[in-house]
């Protein structure tokens, strides 16, 4: 017997045929003879629409008032599969996450689990009952109730599988699994059986849309098994798991990239120390997030050009502090939001020269050039043209042998 959490995204729980659908997964897990426990989103397009009358109501709204709207959301849907679930014959009930409780900090609309108290739902999980969770929400230390920001319910999942202590934390969604890059873009694109949680973390925060990054970074800490699956199919789907657990480690796993990307570059900044910092402190005071930096010191020595990435969004926001707070002075600010980023993830790389020299030959060869290049010891990213983003995929996915046979 095993002890399983399952979770369903928005698209699996749309409407009340879906909502039946999971039901039998539920049971047919159930009649494996296993422990079960399940986490549920809101239907989807369901939080959109909350959060607009939040918005409508007063665009200043109170973050609080925000959160008690947007997690009835999940409450309907664990409700409904609840009632599924005992249609079935199942034993079934639904758990806020007040009820559990999920203890949260007070960072109302981004909030963090602290602790989850499971002790409760394991005594009913050992006694038949399949406990249906509300995702996305938790109880803050006022008492009030806290949702953790989109994509929160993988996170709520993965959490209740490390404190119930579960053999895996099973994710459902719109897609069978983990592939080595955009199948919507590069048609041989395979799926992964297996892949480590320092390479999914670094798909998922570098533009892989599979698994929220909060999640895996739990997942990883905790040490959960996560298995990403397809509601709509029987497929097999992909094992987020310890690197041990792979007999054989592919060089590359899988290419990302990301269209939320930005370029900055400040012409003719004096080249001193104190500068970078004259620069990134006040972007960091705005909570902008800056991703890729290079900086490119003039012949004589004197001035340097410093070019860096932010998220699109950001991009106004940032050249409003540059322009209003920076005490550094430059010569021009130029921007451009027609930018990708492209990155070459695997844990091989660890042991494998020559990774980022055929990552750059092969663009050479296509005629793509680099603007900004950064690495880490599992991955290397680089900022290209948008318009060579589907050519780019296409030709690094051959290069690194990923192409489905």
């Amino acid at each position: 017997m095993a002890r399983i959490v399952m979770k369903f995204g928005g698209t699996s729980v749309g409407d009340l045929a879906r909502i039946k659908n999971v039901a039998k997964k539920v049971k047919a897990e159930v009649d494996r003879g296993n422990q079960v426990a399940v986490t549920v989103s809101a239907m989807s397009g369901v939080t959109n629409q909350l959060v607009a009358y939040c918005t409508e109501a007063n665009p200043l709204h109170d973050a609080r008032e925000y959160d008690a709207i947007v997690a009835t959301g999940e409450q309907v849907t664990s409700g409904l599969l609840a009632i599924c679930l005992q249609e079935l014959g199942i034993e079934a009930r639904s758990w806020q996450g007040w009820q559990i409780p999920i203890i949260s900090d007070d960072a109302h609309g981004k909030a963090r689990i602290v602790e989850i108290k499971g002790e409760d739902l394991i005594k009913r999980m050992e006694k038949g009952q399949v406990p249906v969770v509300a995702g996305f929400q938790g109880i803050g230390p006022d008492n009030r109730i806290t949702t953790l920001g989109r994509g929160g319910s993988d996170t709520t999942a993965v959490a209740l599988a490390a404190a119930l202590k579960a053999d895996r934390c099973d994710i459902y969604t719109d897609v069978d699994g983990v592939y080595t890059t955009d199948p919507r873009i590069v048609k041989t694109a395979k799926k992964l059986d297996k892949i480590t949680y320092e390479e999914m973390l670094e798909m998922a925060s570098l533009g892989a849309k599979v698994l929220q990054t909060r999640s895996v970074e739990m997942a990883m800490k905790h040490r959960v098994r996560v298995q990403v699956l397809s509601s709509f199919s029987d497929a097999p789907g992909t094992l987020v798991c310890d690197e041990e657990e792979i007999v054989e480690q592919e060089l590359v796993s899988g290419i990302a990239y990301s269209r939320d990307e930005a370029k900055i570059t400040l012409v003719g900044v004096s080249d001193q120390p104190g500068v970078a910092a004259g620069i990134f402190g006040p972007l960091s005071d705005a909570n902008i997030n800056v991703d890729m930096i290079v900086q490119n010191v003039s012949q004589d020595g004197k001035t340097t050009d410093m070019t860096f990435t932010v998220g699109k969004a950001d991009l106004d926001r940032a050249t409003s502090v540059i322009k209003d707070k920076l005490k550094i002075p430059f010569k021009a600010l130029n921007t451009d939001k027609n930018v990708v980023k492209v990155s070459v993830i695997g844990i091989g790389m660890r042991s494998h020269a020559g990774v980022a020299q055929k990552m750059f030959s092969t663009l050479a060869e296509k005629g793509i050039n680099i603007q900004v290049i950064s690495t880490s010891e599992i991955k290397v990213s680089v900022l290209i043209a948008e318009e060579y983003t589907e050519l780019a995929l296409r030709a690094l996915h051959t290069a690194y042998e990923l192409d489905a046979a």
